[in-house]
């Protein structure tokens, strides 16, 4: 299944239905007058949430959404049927943009699963409506409402509990595959992940979703590589996990590489809690290892710890490492100083 994480869509809600203009002629019956029903309602533009989706690929052959138009009323006091609302089934975490694209006008998270975007014009008066006692036979009804019309940028930002970045290369695809039932793609040259890919991490009968993003790279804030906008997946996570590829000759100017793309980012990624793993030291001695490992801790990082994914070393480690950042952004706290405090 592709991935699509943006799409831009027409919405247009139903038109009221028109008012009737009727009168009761009936044999036998001495007194008739109006009985013009009222028009229905026209149907809404809703966007739900919908469990199990995690991406936006139905809107790419799909952009035009249109809802019913409400019937129109008739004789007899008999008023129009509502048109059907239009739903839209969005993914967990997807945020809805005017056509701007810069205003946020709504966020559907777990707090909001549903939100009416266009409403259906009201449906028009029929004549009974403006019988009075001097004008017993009018002649007039309403039209009905027009309903809404815009374009909306629907945007994809995963839900997830841990992100996973690091340069092209890193193993980050590996470790997703090795800690969880998802199969990204593998290969040994940059860039072989091109989009997104969520993974469900079991440890010690807790579990939690890793989102593994494209490779940075220096300049990725300003459009090289495949950029930063893959960054926006991870604004949710509650910590981060910084692989580095310890078989590299400088690892510290490759976290300070990464670090600095995600300050650059902005919206607090570079201040949310963050473990590194040195990965592949399957293919490093142990006194380099030693050496890589200390000089990123002098460098100022923190929670490192050494991993492989080739060959499985130390990987639950980590993820009881993650454990306590994640319990902690699910229960909300602000000050979890007591939960987070886990040393290596």
């Amino acid at each position: 299944m592709k991935f699509l994480d943006q799409a831009k869509i027409y919405l247009r809600s139903g038109d009221g239905g028109n008012g009737c203009v009727g009168f009761r002629r009936e044999k036998y019956v001495e007194f008739g007058g109006p009985d013009g029903g009222d028009g229905g309602k026209g149907g809404n533009v809703v966007v739900e949430v919908t469990d199990g989706l995690n991406t936006l690929i139905d809107f790419r052959y799909r952009q035009h959404f249109k809802a019913e138009r409400g019937v129109n009323g008739s004789g007899g006091n008999r008023a129009g049927a509502t048109g059907k609302d239009a739903i839209l089934h969005v993914p967990p975490g997807t945020q809805i943009y005017e056509e701007d694209n810069e205003t946020l006008i709504a966020d559907l998270t777990e707090e909001t699963t549903r939100v009416v975007l266009c409403h259906g014009g009201m449906g028009g008066r029929g004549n009974a409506r403006f019988k009075t006692s001097t004008n017993q036979a009018p002649r007039r009804a309403d039209p009905g409402e027009e309903g809404e019309e815009f374009y909306v940028w629907l945007r994809l930002k995963l839900i997830a509990d841990v992100g996973l970045v690091g340069l092209p290369n890193a193993g980050k695809s590996t470790f997703l595959s090795v800690v969880s039932r998802a199969k990204p793609k593998i290969a040994d040259y940059p860039f072989t992940t091109l989009f997104p890919n969520l993974g469900v991490v079991t440890i010690d009968d807790t579990s939690f979703v890793i989102a593994d993003i494209p490779g940075l790279i220096e300049g990725a804030h300003e459009g090289t590589g495949l950029g930063d906008r893959f960054l926006g997946h991870v604004e949710r996570c509650g910590a981060l996990l910084h692989l580095i590829d310890g078989t590299e000759e400088d690892v510290v100017e490759n976290w300070q590489t990464v670090r600095k793309e995600l300050a650059a980012y902005g919206n607090g990624l570079d201040e949310k809690d963050e473990i590194i793993a040195l990965n592949k030291i399957d293919a490093m001695p142990e006194d380099e290892i030693a050496e890589k490992q200390q000089a990123l801790l002098d460098a100022g990082a923190q929670n490192v710890l050494k991993i492989s994914g080739v060959a499985r070393t130390g990987i639950d480690d980590v993820l009881r490492g993650l454990r306590p950042f994640v319990d902690a952004n699910r229960l909300g706290s602000s000050d979890a100083e007591g939960e987070k405090a886990w040393t290596p």
